[in-house]
């Protein structure tokens, strides 16, 4: 199987793989609040957002949904389901 790089992945891939959310969009998707976004980040446990200019940030929207598909797998993992 060849692997898919970001030139050669369909238009959709590519754009969710640059695709850049808002901490509010992050809020929503995590069901997380932003204190427990920034002390997650600290402890290395959550994606670090882009830096778009002096007061503004925004996450990687696959980085956001692979870490949410992380969790999901660990908490499964621990429920033995």
């Amino acid at each position: 199987m060849q692997a898919t790089t970001p030139q050669s992945a369909p238009a959709h891939v590519q754009q969710l793989q640059t695709a850049l959310i808002r901490r509010r969009e992050v809020e929503r998707l995590t069901a997380l609040s932003r204190s427990r976004i920034y002390d997650l980040m600290k402890q290395g446990a959550f994606p670090k957002p882009v830096t778009l200019g002096a007061m503004s940030v925004a996450w990687l929207e696959i980085e956001i949904r692979e870490w949410i598909a992380s969790r999901i797998a660990d908490s499964r993992k621990t429920a033995g389901v």
